[in-house]
């Protein structure tokens, strides 16, 4: 199956979802990663056309990790917005790639980036498979044949941006992906400076190892990471990222 994953920045997907990206990967799926933007904003060092150069070429390293593709939407950091040209080149992206399954950026999140990400994607899956909806583009692909799945994955460190426990629908055990997840992270090691001085986060793979120990205790589990089904009408209701991910690495969360 074609599976598209989308989030802002690069490195987003790699902490949140990792793991689950590496056992699709490895279940054989066609997998494309796309960021929104190059990370352009993202150091203290260089200049937005150089980081943007470094963190591209970090994101294709970590997709390579696990045989996914990797795209970069071209967007700007902090200058993601929800409006008609941006959502009909998410269209575009979404049509040229023929994903049944989109994984995309919680819908709030301490960061407008990740917000409106999130905004796009849904609202690009919903208008994608419409004739009459046309993107602009050059050799502009054609409609989908259907709306795909769409699931987010968890907000960054797991809570709204209250600090409140957000709780997914289900957590996928990826203690086997672990170390997989962290290689992939790894690849983006620009981000240890820019991550020390703006965030006050000293070693991101830390970071990433517990937040993800965080996700799998809410399953009893040593490793987890987080996600929810979109529920809007008419968006396809089946457990379709469930069942490719296999029930015996699986937990429900919830009642």
């Amino acid at each position: 199956m074609k599976i598209l994953a989308i989030h802002a920045h690069p490195d987003d997907l790699e902490i949140l979802a990792g793991g689950a990206l590496a056992a699709l990967a490895a279940a054989g799926h066609d997998l494309t990663i796309v960021t929104m933007t190059p990370g352009d904003c993202g150091t203290a060092e260089y200049s937005a056309e150089e980081i943007s150069e470094i963190r591209r070429r970090e994101a294709a390293a970590a997709a390579a990790e696990i045989g996914a593709t990797y795209r970069c939407a071209e967007f700007r950091d902090l200058a993601i917005f929800s409006d008609d040209a941006s959502r009909r080149r998410v269209v575009e992206i979404l049509r040229r790639h023929r994903a049944g399954l989109v994984i995309t950026a919680f819908p709030v999140d301490y960061l407008c980036d990740h917000e409106r990400t999130s905004e796009l994607v849904r609202d690009a899956c919903f208008i994608a498979p419409a004739p009459n909806y046309r993107t602009g583009a050059e050799d502009a692909a054609p409609p989908l044949e259907a709306i795909p799945h769409l699931y987010f994955t968890d907000p960054e460190g797991g809570v709204d941006r209250d600090g409140v426990l957000v709780l997914p629908d289900f957590i996928v055990n990826v203690a086997d992906q672990f170390e997989t997840k962290r290689r992939m992270l790894a690849r983006h090691e620009s981000q240890r400076n820019w991550l020390l001085k703006h965030h006050g986060v000293d070693n991101y793979l830390i970071m990433m190892e517990e937040h993800t120990r965080a996700r799998g205790r809410l399953a009893g589990l040593e490793f987890g990471e987080g996600f929810r089904r979109y529920k809007g009408h008419p968006y396809p209701q089946s457990p379709l990222l469930e069942e490719l991910l296999g029930s015996d690495r699986v937990r429900s969360v919830r009642p």
